[in-house]
């Protein structure tokens, strides 16, 4: 007999406290219950069970063997719900958190891929600079740049996050004072990033290794677009997300300054609660956020 079931077919005994009651749980004679167990008590070679004509009690082997089979059967039926949910379409509503550049530059261009690939799930993107709470205010996942704080959330790792040090060809030319390293800066009008150390302090690594320099700003924002129009506009130097000058960058508006040094990359996760099912819908589109932005 198949061992699982017998194993199944045993708990449920325990649980109602006589083969009949398994029988009528289980759609089953009670003579078929018994046959189960005894075929577990073979196979295994020990008693599980004391029976008499009129009650029967667990053995102390069948009373550990008990819990370790709740165990395993309820392990049992989380995998076959995983192939369950793995062959079911995605559907509902998926709500997605994202940092503003990275949300508008990198991750809602591809958004319609997914939709396409998904008709039946709806999706709410929000775009935010602050640590949402994922659980509190209801997001089904995250995209996090930066350090993770221990939060007991899974997070998947993604391919870093790139920053690049740029200004305008018109900045350069009316501030013609040094910029061959980092510690040029000072002399320089750097636009600050408010949610981060970019606010005050800008990193770089070249030949001597990690370099921390102070920055003053007289243009703070809390988003990254705002700088961009201002370093376009020729108002300093900015320290921002390599997708979002990308385009000025190509058109030439903007230009790579300190290229003798690299900016340290950012870590960027997709953060998800721990639960023990995954929905479709969610993954479906962890497995899309790992397709299109996995790390190298």
């Amino acid at each position: 007999m198949d061992r699982f079931t017998g194993m199944a077919v045993f708990v449920k005994a325990v649980e109602l406290g006589s083969f009949r009651a398994a029988g009528d749980a289980l759609q089953m004679s009670s003579q078929f219950v018994g046959k189960h167990v005894q075929a577990l008590e073979q196979h295994l070679g020990v008693r599980l069970l004391h029976r008499t004509t009129r009650r029967q009690s667990l053995t102390d082997f069948g009373r550990a063997y008990v819990e370790r089979a709740r165990l395993i059967l309820a392990e049992l039926e989380q995998a076959e719900q995983l192939a369950a949910e793995a062959r079911s379409v995605p559907s509902g509503r998926l709500r997605i958190n994202a940092p503003v550049s990275f949300g508008i530059h990198s991750l809602a261009p591809l958004l319609p891929a997914y939709m396409k690939a998904h008709p039946q799930v709806e999706v709410e993107l929000t775009t935010s600079n602050r640590a949402v709470d994922l659980v509190d205010e209801g997001y089904d996942a995250v995209f996090r740049v930066g350090v993770l704080q221990d939060s007991g959330l899974i997070a998947r790792a993604l391919a870093p996050y790139r920053l690049v040090a740029c200004a305008s060809p018109g900045y350069l030319q009316a501030h013609p004072q040094p910029l061959s390293t980092p510690w040029d800066l000072q002399q320089h009008e750097c636009l600050g990033f408010a949610h981060t150390e970019l606010r005050t302090h800008w990193s770089f690594d070249g030949p001597e290794g990690r370099v921390v320099v102070p920055v003053h700003s007289r243009l703070v924002a809390d988003h990254g677009e705002p700088l961009v129009h201002a370093a376009l506009a020729g108002l300093g130097i900015i320290l921002q997300p390599l997708d979002a000058v990308q385009h000025a960058l190509h058109g030439g508006q903007l230009v790579p300054v300190l290229q003798g040094y690299a900016v340290p990359s950012r870590p960027l996760h997709l953060v998800y609660a721990p639960d023990r099912r995954v929905t479709p819908k969610l993954r479906s589109f962890i497995d899309f956020a790992l397709e299109h932005f996995a790390p190298p």
